[in-house]
């Protein structure tokens, strides 16, 4: 019988400070989160230079409590895992910095994890028979891809975002609805008292047979047709626009990883990042892969924000694959998904 794998991840990557107790790669014993929303909620969007500084008041408190509450100490555990990109550079620096120096002095393997690894890992937590392989969507404030997961550690990207990325487009299309920071639930909410068929609005890319994406086109029709709305003194329905919005991003992200899933022959599909916490994308997925003959797998929304705990269970995947990073491991801003 295989010794149990304990993993102390740290995660500093934008602007939550987390920190988790991993087991095994699937079983959270602890899962502690700082958000800065509410702080960066002032200023319409993240600030870099405050969720830094932030992250260094909250860092220390979070990793005790999560060792806390999993009652445990440095002496149970077997691996310090923390995100080194991509990310904010000084948000990054604070986890990285803290993360090294704990296996320094507690003489425990550091494994730098890539964040969208992350992301895609905490489908294991989720389901923990869960396994590769599979087709995995991939939608954040930052990233829109669709990658094959061949194995837990092995992946190849099919398709990626050309210009924004879909949580990009959501926190800017709300904001030009004079909704608050994050933009991403204040449109889920509007949507659902909104009728998308009363504006139509583009799919770009839909029939392009590459799986990449462009969100910049339907940001800037949107902008257009507010800003032709105001100047001609028409009433906005904001609830009627935020559907048709939401249901030309999905349309997209929907078709493309149906597409992929059916190419690769694969007959399950997984969901992660922030915006897979969309009521509507989860629908569209659920319904268009049943109509497949598909499995779907989506994590709790807890799960989809930024956390620690899918950063300890990639962690623990590619501890047991290998990797191990040296102390002069640093922070990459705007590291690729292969290039780690």
């Amino acid at each position: 019988m295989e010794k149990d794998i304990y993993v102390l991840a740290i995660e500093s990557s934008c602007d939550e400070t987390a920190a988790a107790v991993v087991k095994n790669g699937r079983y959270v014993l602890s899962n502690v989160i700082s958000s800065q929303i509410d702080i960066h909620k002032i200023y319409g969007g993240v600030v870099p230079e405050i969720a830094g500084r932030k992250h260094i008041e909250n860092i220390d408190w979070v990793i005790q409590k999560a060792l806390d509450d999993a009652n445990m100490s440095l002496n149970d555990i077997d691996v310090i895992g923390a995100t080194y990109g991509p990310g904010l550079v000084g948000a990054l620096l604070v986890g990285l910095s803290e993360a090294k120096a704990i296996a320094y002095a507690a003489k425990k393997p550091l494994v730098g994890v890539h964040h969208i690894k992350g992301h895609i890992a905490a489908n294991y937590i989720q389901d923990v028979n869960f396994e590769p392989p599979y087709v995995a969507l991939v939608v954040s404030g930052g990233h829109t891809n669709i990658i094959y997961a061949k194995d837990y550690t092995e992946y190849e990207i099919l398709g990626k975002t050309r210009d924004d990325a879909a949580g990009e487009a959501y926190d800017k299309v709300a904001r030009a609805l004079g909704m608050p920071y994050p933009g991403g639930p204040e449109i889920d909410k509007a949507a659902k008292l909104g009728n998308p068929e009363n504006i139509e609005f583009p799919r770009a890319l839909l029939k392009d047979e590459s799986y990449d994406f462009s969100f910049s086109g339907l940001k800037s029709a949107v902008l257009n047709y507010l800003n032709k709305n105001r100047m001609q003194g028409k009433e906005i329905n904001a609830n009627d626009v935020a559907a048709a919005f939401q249901e030309s991003v999905a349309d997209v992200l929907v078709t493309k990883t149906i597409r992929a899933a059916k190419e690769k022959g694969v007959q399950k599909v997984a969901v992660a990042g922030g915006v897979a916490a969309n009521s509507y994308l989860r629908l569209k997925l659920k319904e268009e892969c049943e109509k497949n003959g598909f499995s779907l797998n989506i994590p709790d929304p807890i799960l989809c924000t930024d956390n620690a705990a899918m950063i300890g269970s990639a962690a623990y995947f590619e501890y047991k694959n290998g990797k191990r990073d040296k102390l002069d491991l640093n922070a990459v801003p705007y590291l690729k998904l292969g290039e780690d």
